[in-house]
């Protein structure tokens, strides 16, 4: 008996196609239903159409709407896996936070394309072909939500864009992919030994994202003191070290009870407590900063979104970010 398999259309690149001007525009809104009859041989497929956006468009707020979406559309119906797809822009985003925050037990897969409809080669057919096959697989239980593309299998925490054009963009610093997808079957080779699951009613908060550089001027981040902000997350240097120009400005924003998250700007490794020096991690950790365990700076905002509706207090925020 086939799998029941929910695919729900978001938008981006896979849903767009070329124009005359030689410019991708989201034109084409039936572009992925174009593929339903090559997704048949492998599952019983049904498409809804929930979004057309291209993902720079995509917010905390649309992410939980499409949470919403797909735990509403269980309530109706069984389906046995999920698919949606998404533009690759902010695409390891939204498949973190539904990997974060969605309660639906069944294999979840994020994919997409890096070439619209009507390109030569385009890559959104075999991609959405593949993710289907992933989320009919009984193997794709109980991995938290998973990204497939270029016929690699990817672990949403650890999956980042790293190229920005290529079909191969989708890679997993320091990890590597958790399976491939071979011409007969889903091959999966290891797996995320934990998953974080969040109870959530909203995503609204407001927490900006910095990186630091050489040199840095406080009067950069002064901004902040005077605005409305739940929590901060900083990119610093190597293991988690930062200019010592900027230290006071954000001591000020945790006398305010603004909670900041520390993640590396490095891609592979983690930020870690080591230097003691003025704007090493040692003092930052003193300070009452939040050290972050290998999250990337994107991942880490929409992580801090997440809990901060669990907990404002910081060493629990702390304990939190250590899984």
């Amino acid at each position: 008996m086939s799998k029941k398999i929910l695919v729900v259309n978001t938008g981006g690149t896979i849903a767009m196609s070329v124009d005359d001007s030689e410019g991708v525009k989201p034109l084409d809104d039936q572009a992925v239903n174009k593929i339903l009859p090559f997704l048949e041989k492998h599952a019983d497929v049904t498409m809804k159409n929930v979004l057309n956006l291209p993902s720079p468009h995509m917010t905390p707020a649309i992410m939980n709407q499409l949470r919403l979406h797909i735990e509403e559309a269980f309530q109706h119906d069984h389906y046995d896996g999920i698919v949606i797809t998404h533009g690759t822009d902010t695409l390891e985003e939204t498949a973190y936070f539904l990997d974060l925050t969605l309660s639906v037990n069944v294999p979840i897969v994020v994919t997409g394309a890096m070439r619209s409809s009507n390109e030569l080669g385009a890559d959104g057919p075999v991609n959405l072909i593949s993710s289907v096959r992933a989320a009919a697989d009984s193997q794709s239980l109980n991995k938290g939500v998973i990204v497939v593309f270029n016929d690699e299998i990817h672990a949403a925490r650890h999956v980042t864009k790293t190229h920005t054009s290529n079909v191969a963009t989708f890679q997993s610093p320091q990890y590597g992919p958790i399976g491939t997808i071979a011409k007969k079957s889903v091959q999966y080779h290891h797996a995320p030994l934990d998953r974080e699951q969040y109870a959530i009613t909203h995503a609204d908060a407001n927490v900006p994202l910095i990186k630091a550089v050489a040199g840095m001027e406080p009067a950069w981040l002064h901004f902040l003191l005077e605005q409305s902000i739940d929590g901060l997350v900083v990119e610093a240097f190597g293991l988690g070290n930062l200019p010592p120009a900027i230290i006071p400005t954000l001591q000020q924003l945790l006398d305010k009870g603004v909670p900041i998250v520390l993640v590396s700007r490095c891609y592979n490794g983690q930020v870690q407590d080591i230097y003691d020096y003025e704007g090493g991690g040692r003092k930052l950790k003193e300070m009452g900063i939040i050290f972050s365990n290998g999250l990337n700076g994107q991942k880490a905002r929409l992580k801090l979104i997440v809990t901060l509706q669990k907990t404002r207090d910081f060493k629990e925020l702390q304990q939190l970010f250590d899984q």
